[in-house]
């Protein structure tokens, strides 16, 4: 169950409408920066979550915070399209959002909503959930959100520096905020957990016994032309607690030519590729 207020978290004005701007705010509503990837994110680890129950109460906490969010954005791009010319004639006067409408505009913003938002990016491309993170893993999925959050400020920031409005300043500033607490209380998370060297390497309930520690912790160089970058990566202990860092200049070549057996019949290759390894004088080939 879920409710709503009828306000906005908060306020959103625009002191001149821009259009183009609107077009870039839909980034930050269906881009695979924005808020409808983080809110269906945090859903669906929320209902996948096990163990911890505060975990699943945050996860939905926020989910929720973040549908607030599209609410705001669609509110600001609906408002930045305010006075926006529906008609040719109405663009070719001297309207103050002409070269908006001629030269920038995401057209759908009047053909498809109505000079509304959308659930689109700033291309008009429809957000597909392809970008939803939920391992049902925790600490896989806190590390995928503090990268989603990372993303999202970035996004934020970039927006800022993209406009002179101070509504949209104001706004923008309140969500790069949000972001700032969302990346620390994934992170929080973690360190609640015992932190990043106790849940490392993820899954830590898989014994690291049964894995090829031969491999565990060193950093390979596969270019020909350079050396290995050293650094933090290179030497000294891993996050882990438990290995050490060290640096291999060319990679063990330790497996073989990979060569597969002939085709089989029926499968649509040539005559040529089902012929047994004795058949391949050219007499059988003529057959």
């Amino acid at each position: 169950m879920f409710h709503h207020s009828s306000k906005l978290q908060y306020p959103v004005r625009v002191e001149k409408p821009d259009p183009e701007f609107a077009m870039l705010l839909q980034q930050a509503i269906g881009g695979v920066e924005g808020e409808i990837r983080v809110a269906m994110q945090y859903f669906f680890q929320a209902m996948g979550a096990r163990g911890d129950a505060r975990i699943k109460d945050l996860l939905i906490s926020t989910a929720t915070e973040e549908l607030a969010h599209i609410e705001m954005l669609g509110h600001a791009v609906a408002l930045n399209l305010e006075g926006a010319p529906l008609s040719y004639q109405e663009a070719s006067a001297k309207d103050p959002v002409v070269n908006a409408i001629l030269g920038g505009m995401n057209p759908r913003h009047i053909l498809s909503s109505g000079l509304a938002a959308m659930p689109v990016n700033a291309n008009g491309v429809s957000f597909d959930m392809s970008h939803i993170y939920a391992s049902g893993n925790v600490a896989a999925d806190m590390l995928a959100n503090v990268t989603a959050e990372a993303t999202g400020r970035v996004l934020a920031t970039r927006l800022y520096n993209l406009t002179e409005d101070k509504g949209m300043k104001d706004f923008l500033s309140f969500l790069i905020a949000r972001d700032t607490m969302h990346q620390q209380q994934w992170l929080a998370v973690i360190e609640d957990m015992g932190g990043l060297s106790a849940s490392l390497p993820i899954p830590n309930s898989f014994p690291q016994s049964e894995e090829a520690q031969e491999h565990s912790y060193y950093c390979l160089n596969t270019s020909l032309d350079k050396p290995l970058p050293k650094g933090r990566w290179s030497e000294g202990p891993a996050f882990d607690g438990v290995g050490e860092f060290s640096a291999k200049e060319q990679p063990d070549i330790l497996g073989e030519e990979p060569v597969l057996g002939h085709a089989r019949a029926g499968s649509g290759a040539q005559s040529e590729q089902m012929l047994s390894a004795s058949a391949s004088s050219p007499s059988v080939l003529k057959k």
